[in-house]
């Protein structure tokens, strides 16, 4: 299931069940587990390392050397999760020193021309439409849903189940559970269809639009909406993860 037209280096490990097309390169230093698919033209470089049950699609390139200028040739990694669709001219780049890796997680579909810079994760259950880009240190949380030509500034944060507007372009963080879009991007209300299709009930969704509206529309600042929602919602798992989310929030979320 290797074509002989491919180039696997003789240190790389290559799992069982894996189909390797033509004019694929396979660098010294990448794992690769079992039951993948590469396809011809992929390039799987130095310190790559791939699940399991992975499909990655022609001219995808996983492994490059950060474009990053401090970056000086350390040993670090593209670590790629089990059951992931890379699709065409993927690009997801190593990490620096910064934090030495980057992360796909699981079951994952990364559309044609996505680029996941370095030290970037992006966790599992995630969709992230045509040519998206993320800078370095991006982090994107579970099952988010983000669509075509978002452009995301360094070290933003995307919280879980949120659904991005085609687009879009933020420097700030994007809190869990929302819609957001526009331009500029701001909070366009929860994201209730996605919600509902992953189980939760309405109960729930409810308590998460309260949060949200004494986060955004009670007039307050920040800190004193936080206290608010402590105050008023029920505090759940989910509702702590929004406060939580926030109180973290490096970069201030998107207005």
């Amino acid at each position: 299931m290797i074509s002989p037209l491919a180039y696997i280096h003789p240190e790389a490990k290559i799992g069982e069940n894996v189909e390797i097309g033509p004019f694929v390169f396979i660098d010294k230093n990448v794992v690769i587990g079992d039951n993948n698919t590469i396809m011809p033209n992929a390039n799987i470089l130095y310190g790559s390392r791939i699940g399991n049950n992975n499909r990655i699609f022609p001219g995808a390139v996983i492994g490059a050397i950060p474009q990053d200028l401090k970056f000086r040739g350390e040993e670090t990694t593209a670590e790629i999760g089990d059951n992931n669709t890379i699709r065409e001219n993927v690009t997801i780049n190593r990490g620096t020193a910064a934090k030495g890796k980057t992360i796909v997680g699981n079951n994952n579909l990364l559309m044609e021309g996505v680029h996941v810079a370095h030290d970037t994760i992006v966790g599992s259950g995630c969709i992230i439409g045509n040519s998206t880009k993320m800078a370095g240190e991006v982090i994107i949380d579970d099952n988010a849903i983000v669509s075509a030509n978002v452009l995301m500034h360094q070290f933003c944060r995307v919280g879980g189940y949120v659904m991005i507007q085609g687009g879009c372009r933020f420097s700030k963080d994007i809190p869990p559970y929302i819609i957001a879009g526009r331009e500029p991007i701001a909070y366009s209300g929860i994201n209730i269809v996605g919600l509902r299709r992953r189980g939760f009930s309405n109960e729930l969704i409810e308590n998460i639009h309260n949060t949200y509206r004494i986060i955004y529309n009670s007039g307050k600042n920040v800190s004193d909406a936080l206290q608010q929602v402590r105050e008023e919602v029920p505090m759940t798992p989910e509702i702590e993860y929004i406060v939580s989310f926030i109180e973290n929030s490096g970069r201030g979320i998107i207005r």
